[in-house]
């Protein structure tokens, strides 16, 4: 019981992470990302430096907002973005958490009997 218990609990971590993973698959929104690393930017200022067509972009963006990477907010008739640091973390605390152990542990002295 305790086993399926922690598969429960951790299925919406793993669905998060691929959902993150998977908007972080593409060089497109890498690059969004690493231009929102330096704070916020308007929607014109991602498609200027990406030589992006407006719709293209769109795309890219809505895959990361899906993802919860980005955050936007209207100002007017611009949209400006920016990352979601708790998202962010989130990922980052995976990845450590996927670190391998030192060395194998083998349960009760026996391995793969």
């Amino acid at each position: 019981m305790t086993t399926i218990l922690a598969a429960e609990k951790r299925a919406p971590t793993l669905r998060s992470a691929s959902q993150v993973f998977h908007a972080l698959s593409d060089e497109t929104r890498l690059e969004i990302v690493a231009m929102l690393a330096g704070g916020e930017r308007c929607v014109c200022d991602l498609m200027g430096a990406l030589d992006a067509a407006q719709s293209r972009l769109s795309f890219h963006l809505k895959v990361l907002k899906d993802a919860g990477i980005v955050l936007d907010r209207r100002d007017g008739r611009w949209v400006y973005y920016s990352l979601n640091k708790e998202s962010l973390d989130n990922a980052m605390g995976f990845i450590k958490a996927m670190k391998p152990a030192r060395r194998l542990s083998v349960i009760n002295g026996a391995c793969c009997d």
